[in-house]
């Protein structure tokens, strides 16, 4: 297996080498290129159905291994979904219970006062209009005790209106209680539920793990690398995510209409393209063949929530841009941002190196929603000029 897959690594970095020096030739040279690319079309068919064999050849263990690992990232990300949620319904549930405790001092002292003003009319007796004419003096006074008896009787109504829509609306807000009270019953047991299915996934796959052989334990313990990091921040990750949403809603500001992430913006490997070089199985962005030092900009407004290093992606920078949409850049030779901090497009964030498990300097580069995680790559094309 390991023959096979070096020839087809030295057949595939031949194929680049040839394929990225045809963009400096001279027009002239244009027959000798296309003479090149007849010849090696043969190769290019025979790298392809080498790549399909590897992937034949992965053992059924590695195969249950690559999925309960996937199993395992989806459950943890229910759970964290799942205690976002419940830490947001605790919240609201204290912040509704203070709403309606101080609803009902108002009320209470409301109702005092309206029960008060019962017992004075109700001492003084009911004035009728022929009373108030009767007692006067004057047309002047008439119209003044008139015009006072009027007020009173609106004051008295408008007492008696606000007196009943505090009821209702605390009837309402203790109803409303009641709901998330029920709704975060139902998550905690959700997440219970998570955590016992995770448990036991866990159990399996250490179980498949201890029959790989040593290349493929190689390979799941890079995976696992980056799943444990991805795990170790994702509580920081939502709470920045949320705050940053909430900041930019507010500001109406948009998140899209993405630039590059490089001045040269040819494509080397595409989003998508299978093979045994990644811990996926598949290429999960779109690589720029640029040198060491290159400078790598940040492709649209965002915060900077995770800057680090693994093996398999070398020193990374990874930018949130709201709407559930982050942009990841890899293989950095020198990192220029810090976690936390706010940029803005086209502000330089890295330089692209050759750190990590790569053949050759390049900048990867991923976009991943809706979350922050690996799983989440999908085609950069889409999002970028």
């Amino acid at each position: 297996m390991k023959k096979t897959l070096a020839k087809v690594l030295g057949i595939t970095i031949s194929i680049i080498l040839v394929m990225q020096s045809s963009n400096v030739f001279a027009l002239t040279e244009q027959q000798k290129l296309e003479n090149e690319k007849s010849q090696i079309k043969d190769q290019i068919e025979d790298a392809k159905e080498k790549q399909k064999e590897l992937e034949a050849e992965k053992s059924e263990t590695m195969k249950a291994v690559e999925n309960l690992m996937g199993n395992i990232a989806t459950t943890q990300s229910e759970i964290d979904l799942l205690q976002s949620k419940i830490t947001d319904l605790q919240a609201q549930i204290k912040s509704k219970e203070r709403d309606i405790q101080q609803k009902e001092i108002e009320y209470t002292e409301q109702e005092e006062l309206l029960d008060a003003r019962l017992v004075a009319i109700y001492e003084s007796g009911d004035m009728s209009y022929l009373d108030i004419l009767l007692t006067s003096t004057s047309v002047t006074e008439f119209l003044s005790k008139y015009y006072s008896a009027s007020e009173l009787i609106e004051c008295d109504k408008e007492l008696i209106r606000t007196t009943k829509e505090q009821k209702a609306q605390i009837e309402k807000e203790k109803e409303e209680l009641e709901n998330s009270k029920k709704e975060l019953d139902t998550s905690l047991a959700q997440a219970e539920q998570k955590r016992t299915s995770l448990k036991t996934l866990k159990s399996q796959k250490e179980t498949y793990v201890a029959k790989l052989t040593e290349e493929e334990k190689k390979i799941q313990k890079e995976i696992e690398e980056l799943q444990n990091h991805e795990s170790s921040i994702s509580k920081k990750i939502l709470q920045m995510q949320k705050e940053y949403d909430e900041q930019h809603r507010n500001n109406g500001s948009s998140s899209f209409g993405f630039g590059w992430p490089v001045k040269n913006n040819t494509i080397g490997t595409k989003y998508g393209v299978s093979g045994p070089y990644w811990s996926s199985g598949y290429h999960t962005g779109v690589d720029f063949p640029v040198s060491t030092g290159t400078q790598v900009y940040s492709v649209g407004d965002g915060q900077v929530f995770d800057t680090g290093y693994n093996s398999a992606y070398g020193y990374f920078v990874e930018i949130y841009h709201g709407n559930n949409v982050y942009s990841f850049y890899a293989h950095a030779s020198k990192i220029q941002v810090t976690q936390g901090q706010k940029v803005s497009k086209g502000d330089p964030i890295m330089l692209s190196g050759r750190s990590g498990n790569v053949t050759g300097p390049h900048l990867h580069f991923e976009i991943r929603t809706p979350g922050y995680r690996y799983a989440n790559c999908v085609d950069p094309m889409k999002y970028l000029p």
